[in-house]
């Protein structure tokens, strides 16, 4: 028997963090003691006051059967009074809020609500591969405009083509922005929303990195700023160190939360009862990511000083857990990114052009630039700074 993959399945390439995980176990295998910056894995125990909330509710569900398909109403309303308190905007938990596995499953499938066959997802490069990839297997097709420094980061929506607008149906936006960690301007907002009203664009705002920020501005929410055609994703996997969990969710404007729930009623049967009372657990609690925040940007001064101590390219972020650094004058990012795997420093990063699309206009806007997850522990940011002192490169020949 002859088997083969779907089309849109076999017209996908490589994952590039596959790629990095070769060559890091190439080096292990070794003995060397690689530090991996390459993947956004928190490596900090999940908060114990989260941990105990899912032990116990293991227990006290024990004979629960399936939870709900969009979430328990407790979860919903406690996610409701975050939002409310975060960005002071007022959700219904019955209309406007809908649990899911985590944000990567609801970012791929929500294109499957809205496209037609041929419509255009505009969608950000860099960025996450879901926003593309979910819009691919929904039938749709993806528009990729770029993030560039010159722009700070933002995108020039008024370059997108009439052709593609008029054929557009959900444009995906990312801040505070992963990865090159920037926190627009309230006008960025009030822009980005009158420009999708006026092309009649869903605005699809991908939140997840709102709470880990390094500056005394909080970063605001799209739905501050409008409710009508937009919807936001949020997850705990970075604000709690809860990846391993598959927790978050989707709010915003109403009849798009219904669409969504209709399809979830498709796809999967709910989060599970424990994982619902940790998320319960954790947005009740502030202090632990207050604490995170400080660990994330204790680790990001201390890279960034020693990069300036190796004469290598300075880069702060205003939040995330990244840190989006450009390669030194004479070298690609993916020569950099080698570079630094070697023996005196075993450090791992991600080349910028491996997790970014071309671009409409033909460039990869990731090339030239690194990506630094700050997940290591404090520990090995201090080894990595001296380790960075071994290296010649970005010093004057």
């Amino acid at each position: 028997m002859d088997i083969k993959g779907s089309p849109v399945l076999s017209a996908l390439g490589g994952y590039a963090f596959a790629e990095l995980d070769r060559l890091v176990e190439e080096l292990r295998g070794q003995g060397i003691a690689v530090i991996d910056y390459g993947v956004g894995d928190p490596q900090c125990p999940t908060p114990e006051l989260i941990r105990r909330a899912a032990e116990e509710a293991v227990e006290s569900f024990a004979s629960a059967g399936y939870p709900s398909y969009v979430g328990a109403i407790e979860l919903r309303r406690e996610i409701a009074a975050w939002n409310e308190r975060r960005f002071g905007v007022a959700l219904s938990p019955d209309e406007e809020i809908a649990v899911t596995l985590g944000s990567k499953e609801a970012v791929f499938h929500f294109p499957f609500t809205l496209l037609r066959p041929g419509e255009v997802v505009l969608v950000p490069t860099p960025g996450y591969p879901p926003y593309h990839t979910g819009a691919r297997f929904a039938g749709g097709e993806p528009y990729f405009f770029p993030l560039l420094p010159e722009r700070g980061f933002l995108p020039d929506l008024d370059a997108i083509p009439a052709a593609v607008l008029r054929r557009a149906r959900i444009l995906w936006l990312n801040y505070p922005n992963s990865p090159t960690g920037v926190v627009p301007p309230d006008s960025f907002y009030v822009e980005a929303l009158a420009f999708a009203r006026r092309h009649q664009l869903v605005l699809a705002s991908d939140e997840a990195y709102s709470e880990l920020y390094f500056g005394e501005r909080p970063p605001r929410s799209f739905l501050e700023f409008g409710r009508e055609g937009v919807v936001v994703f949020q997850s705990l996997s970075k604000r709690s160190a809860m990846t391993g969990y598959r927790s978050g969710w989707v709010c915003g404007d109403r009849r798009l939360v219904s669409l969504f729930k209709k399809l979830k009623t498709n796809i999967d049967s709910g989060s599970p009862h424990f994982v619902q009372a940790a998320a319960i657990a954790a947005l009740r609690d502030e202090e632990h990511v207050v604490r995170f925040r400080a660990d994330y940007g204790s680790k990001q001064a201390a890279l960034s000083a020693a990069f300036l101590a190796a004469r290598l390219p300075p880069c702060r972020s205003e939040a995330t857990i990244y840190l989006w650094q450009p390669a030194p004058p004479g070298l690609t990012d993916v020569e950099y990114a080698r570079a630094l795997l070697a023996p005196a420093v075993a450090c791992a990063v991600m080349p910028g052009s491996w997790i970014s699309q071309v671009a409409a206009d033909g460039s990869n806007p990731g090339a030239g630039f690194v990506r630094w997850a700050l997940c290591p522990s404090p520990e090995e940011v201090a080894e990595t700074a001296r380790r960075l002192t071994r290296v010649e490169l970005g010093r004057p020949s």
